[in-house]
């Protein structure tokens, strides 16, 4: 027989609105578990930026990612949430007075709530043409540590926040780093543009990585520009291209979905009646996909959520000092 597990709150996704989320739903007195298909809690700041600087985040000047999932971990304790992780949600189905989820894995969750706090749901990454075969050997998609690239030439390319983060943190650690784009304008915020220009990174702008060369290991790069092709040493490429997002399995649950975001109402309610959502997943007239807004929308889809489970509770929980 499957594994099965009841809970009060099943929230699916462990970045830092489901965190929050299970922070809060522990406050409420509830039990709470978490699914998530990553294999470490923090979602997309643990995969992709974990050294970023963050800097709207209410309270923190400036916090990096790896730091804010430390401290929402910490905080999520208090709950003594189960976890489930690496593992993905297939299936729900309705009942009654609960809400079953299937995972990938055969086990079973019950749970009189469901909050789906996923995020842009399953990514992968762009791949980079010219780089088929060479993962692992001096291409990477992204930098969760800064210290193997220490002495190296890098070469990023991209135009996107990742590409020019990247680059920023990478120009004092490397021996030089060189950002190829294929325009002349980017979609990174203007602010880091600027300090990435201010810098002694290389900006080549209507080009393109067109071939990679090393034995075993990558040695050099080929880029294109203007139909003109130059060899420039590189030890290390980084290829943050965007990525692609899949919400997978939840498409097919019933939920009313606007351009793969999920609709909610100004209670974080879905169109199913045990199932809200939080987050960059959602989508409402005048949405801000912000940090700092996710943790707004989890308390706002955890207070509503203790009334189904529990009908005689109350949507406002009282102030969380009057509890200290």
């Amino acid at each position: 027989m499957a594994d099965q597990h009841d809970t009060d709150l099943l929230i699916i996704g462990a970045g830092p609105t489901g965190l929050f989320a299970a922070y809060y739903a522990g406050f409420r007195g509830m039990s709470v578990a978490i699914v998530d298909s990553l294999p470490e809690l923090g979602g997309q700041i643990t995969a992709m930026y974990p050294e970023k600087q963050i800097l709207d985040v209410a309270g923190f000047p400036s916090v990096k990612g790896r730091e804010l999932v430390e401290g929402l971990v910490a905080q999520a304790t208090t709950a003594d949430p189960a976890y489930f992780l690496d593992r993905t949600a297939t299936t729900l189905t309705e009942e009654d007075e609960s809400v079953v989820v299937e995972l990938d894995d055969g086990s079973e969750i019950r749970a009189k709530a469901v909050l789906i706090t996923a995020g842009i749901g399953k990514f992968s990454p762009r791949a980079l043409p010219a780089g088929d075969g060479w993962l692992g050997r001096g291409l990477e998609f992204f930098v969760p540590s800064f210290a193997p690239y220490a002495g190296k030439d890098v070469v990023i390319v991209g135009g996107g926040d990742s590409a020019f983060d990247w680059a920023l943190h990478l120009e004092p650690v490397a021996q030089s780093v060189t950002l190829v784009h294929r325009r002349d304008a980017f979609r990174a915020h203007e602010r880091t543009v600027q300090a990435v220009r201010d810098s002694s990174v290389e900006i080549v702008t209507r080009a393109e990585v067109s071939a990679l060369h090393g034995n075993g290991v990558l040695e050099s790069v080929e880029i294109t520009v203007d139909g003109e092709t130059t060899t420039r040493p590189a030890q290390a490429l980084v290829a943050a291209l965007g990525f692609i997002a899949d919400l997978g399995p939840l498409q097919q649950w019933g939920l009313e979905v606007h351009k793969r975001h999920i609709v909610v109402d100004p209670s974080m309610r879905t169109n199913l009646a045990r199932v809200f959502a939080a987050g960059d997943i959602t989508e409402y007239p005048g949405k801000v996909r912000l940090i700092a807004v996710g943790f707004g929308e989890a308390a706002t889809a955890v207070n509503n959520a203790a009334v189904v489970i529990d009908p005689t509770a109350h949507v406002f929980p009282g102030h969380s000092s009057e509890g200290s």
